[in-house]
């Protein structure tokens, strides 16, 4: 105790020496008591571990083959920035406004340090203040929202400030010793909350100018630096009357630090909020069925990594997709197009009746159709709201649908000025019923047959009130397109593509497994030609009796062993009629079957993300082509040049010529409409891209009433043809205009193609002579064979 004084005032002088060195020793053993939380009196600190992985919910992004952010999935609507992202403005408005001494103290600042006691000493704790360094600890903590990080000592309000005050303390100095100030700015704005659902300044920018930091004016950055104080209160979008004071303030620290000069305050000033405001939802944004599909895949795909499925919330995973973002573009805005214009001719179709119908015992009306009595009341009984209802008044169904018919205030999705909009209005949710069943849908897929990459999904026109994918969800009769399958079973099995077979009614019975009935599947007209057909031009025409000829030759269940080879999943009906498409599949596996004639014979499974990526860019997994050999390359091109028949004249698919996607091109194509005209479909295929379209309503009694209206080739083809030309309008896609390959040795003769040493024998004259000319039969115009 050398350091003692001595003489008259010693007694005072040691007083304050040991008070002195006393009360620095009591605060640093106080300071190690609240780090290391001895005998649990203060709450756990974050580890080492934990600041290098802070658990802040970083939101999952799905990512386009051509690097755009399709969306994201989250609680919070957070993505990290990096430091280079950061505009100049906002690191100067962020300093100048938050801690402008930032570059120069080591995690605390003394004058906050001295606003923080001033506060206690005043039970004021508002009066304190925090460095960059200290508010980002104080995130940390904020956002672990963990009970093990308090104690019983946090029931006093004066020793709760304290405590927490002295680990934003440690944690400062931590922080500051373990990473550089950029490092530790830009952890800083990736932990502020925004207001409207964005967490971070990437989603900030995003939401409110639809920009990245990078690219923010003074005033943008200004106005988001503003925010922190109180986003809520700041929100430009909601309160800009506090928003503009609030900006201009930071404006001011920007002046009073050197950051901006005088005049240009006073110009910028004056400048109303500008917002481009876009809050991210999992509702708006590109391919939002398709993101909903890839969420409940991704959820069960990250359990094999040992992660829990809700952890693509706020993992931070990136889902590298082989989506093209303006491919996707073109395909909605294809769907779009096309359906307005069907919803317009539907209405009009219908109006002044409801769609709902079902066709007479007698034709004494129009179309020989009829409403279905009862048919909303049965959609009501599958609403929530129906099930709710009935706990209150149990089986007095009266009752209920009195409640459903009362109108109440109610946002609802409407064709108005030739767009699908939101409209408030007062309706029913028995009225809100009859509204949305009268919508007609779409869907549409596109794939790069050679790899089996999906470059664009749409499940629907709209999903924020149509939720239900009408991609892979969805499962309807295919129709006509699924002849193909029918065709390439009997090529398969040595059918020549030369081969005759005339147009005329085929007959199954008992000898085709049918008990105490035929069947004879009719034409769409109901008539028969009697023409002498080759395999192109029936396909072409989509004749069903030459379909039914082939299945009653090769039989259905190898029909059904050919069609689940080629990728169909879907439960098939082992009985005649299948030849017409009766069993339901879905638009995607019918594009994995399809892929294989264009795929020379391989069958390549849908693939829809290249690799799954951590939020420190560690790779998880990668995915690669699930490639195999279904068909020889010789069948698989044998049945591309049946179905280049149909976009001949006189074929199904000829409207193609009027979206110049034929000239300079090979596109093979198949339509399909079902009963009813309940379902239409086209399937489109190039060498390097193919394309399905599937329309219709959601139930299967709403339809158009004619064929004209009703078939594939109208309800669906144009949407393709649509898609196609701004395709190859693109000059910077990949996908251009061209030919099939064909394999070596393969001859062409008109309608008939040679494999390999293949011969063939033409039917005798005598044969032809049975059969009317071709020449004597007009098909009615582009009607299809069902």
């Amino acid at each position: 105790m050398g350091f003692l004084a001595k003489g008259k005032f010693k007694k005072l002088i040691n007083f304050l020496y040991v008070s002195f060195f006393g009360g620095i020793a009591l605060f640093v053993l106080y300071l190690a008591a609240v780090n290391f939380n001895f005998l649990w009196l203060f709450g756990k600190m974050p580890s080492v571990e934990d600041l290098d992985n802070p658990k802040s919910e970083i939101a999952s992004e799905v990512i386009s083959s051509d690097g755009v952010v399709l969306g994201k999935f989250f609680y919070e609507n957070r993505s990290p920035a990096d430091f280079e992202e950061l505009s100049p403005k906002l690191i100067d408005a962020l300093i100048a406004t938050e801690d402008v001494r930032f570059t120069k103290h080591g995690g605390i600042d003394a004058r906050s340090m001295i606003r923080v006691f001033t506060g206690l000493a005043t039970l004021n704790p508002s009066g304190g203040g925090s460095t960059i360094s200290q508010q980002l600890a104080k995130n940390l903590f904020r956002l672990r929202r963990d009970d093990s990080f308090e104690s019983f000592l946090y029931d006093i309000p004066v020793v709760r400030t304290l405590i927490i005050k002295t680990k934003e303390w440690i944690t400062a100095v931590k922080l500051e010793r373990r990473y550089t100030k950029p490092e530790i700015m830009k952890m800083y704005l990736d932990t502020i909350e925004f207001s409207s659902g964005a967490h971070g300044i990437k989603s900030a920018c995003k939401t409110y100018f639809q920009k990245s930091p990078s690219e923010l004016n003074t005033n943008e950055a200004a106005l988001l630096v503003g925010m922190i104080q109180n986003p809520s209160r700041f929100n430009p979008k909601f309160r800009p009357q506090y928003a503009k004071p609030r900006r201009n303030i930071v404006l001011s620290q920007m002046v009073r630090y050197g950051k901006l000069s005088k005049d240009e305050f006073d110009q910028l000033k004056e400048e109303d909020i500008v917002l481009n405001y876009s809050p991210e939802s999992q509702n708006n944004g590109p391919a939002p069925h398709f993101r909903e599909f890839l969420k409940a895949w991704a959820k069960k795909e990250i359990t094999k990594y040992g992660y829990e499925p809700e952890d693509i919330y706020n993992k931070g995973f990136k889902f590298y997709t082989t989506i093209d973002s303006r491919m996707q573009a073109y395909a909605e805005e294809a769907v779009h197009d096309h359906m307005v214009n069907q919803q317009k001719i539907f209405y009009e179709h219908w109006k002044g009746r409801n769609p709902w119908v079902q066709r007479r015992n007698s034709e004494t009306s129009a179309g020989g159709y009829e409403e279905i009595p009862g048919f909303i009341e049965r959609v009501a009984k599958r609403t929530a709201v129906y099930r709710e209802l009935k706990k209150k008044f149990g089986d007095d169904d009266d009752k209920i649908f009195a409640e459903m018919e009362k109108k109440e205030e109610m946002t609802i999705l409407v064709l108005e000025g030739g767009d699908y909009v939101e409209k408030d209005t007062l309706i029913s949710h028995m009225d809100s019923l009859r509204h949305y069943k009268k919508f007609l849908h779409m869907s549409m897929m596109a794939m790069d047959p050679r790899n089996g990459n999906i470059k664009a999904w749409v499940g629907d026109i709209n999903f924020k009130y149509f939720k239900y994918d009408k991609v892979e969800q969805s499962k309807r009769q295919p129709g006509s397109t699924f002849k193909p399958f029918v065709y390439v079973t009997a090529i398969d099995n040595g059918f020549s593509t030369c081969e005759v077979v005339v147009d005329e009614p085929v007959t199954f019975g008992a000898e085709d497994g049918l008990v105490g009935t035929t069947y004879t599947p009719k034409n769409s007209n109901g008539k028969y030609t009697y023409r002498p057909l080759t395999l192109r031009k029936a396909l072409g025409e989509s004749v069903n009796s030459v379909s039914a000829r082939l299945i009653k030759q090769f039989k259905p269940i190898n029909v059904i062993n050919m069609a689940h080879q080629l990728g169909i999943k879907s439960e098939l009906d082992n009985s005649p009629s299948l030849c017409l498409g009766v069993s339901d599949v879905s638009l995607y596996e019918m594009l994995g079957g399809y892929s294989v004639f264009a795929n020379g014979g391989k069958y390549t499974e849908p693939m829809f993300v290249t690799r799954i990526e951590d939020k420190h860019g560690e790779l998880i997994r990668e995915f690669l082509p699930d490639q195999k050999e279904v068909l020889s390359a010789e069948t698989a091109y044998k049945m591309i040049h049946l179905m280049r028949g149909s976009t001949l004249p006189g074929g199904t698919s000829a409207r193609l010529a009027s979206y110049d996607v034929l000239s300079g091109n090979e596109v093979a194509g198949k339509t399909g409409t079902t009963s009813n005209f309940s379902d239409g479909w086209f399937m489109g295929l190039t060498e390097n891209l193919i394309a399905g379209v599937w329309s219709g309503a959601d139930d299967r009694a709403i339809h158009f009433r004619s064929i004209s209206l009703g078939q594939g080739s109208r309800m669906s083809l144009p949407a393709y043809g649509m898609f196609m030309q701004k395709v190859y309008a693109d000059e910077d896609l990949e996908y251009k205009k061209s030919k099939f390959n064909v394999p070596a040795g393969i001859r062409v003769s008109g309608d008939c193609i040679f494999s390999p040493g293949e011969t063939y024998s033409p039917p005798s004259d005598s044969t032809r002579q049975k059969y009317v000319s071709p020449a004597t039969i007009q098909p009615e115009d582009e009607e299809e064979m069902l």
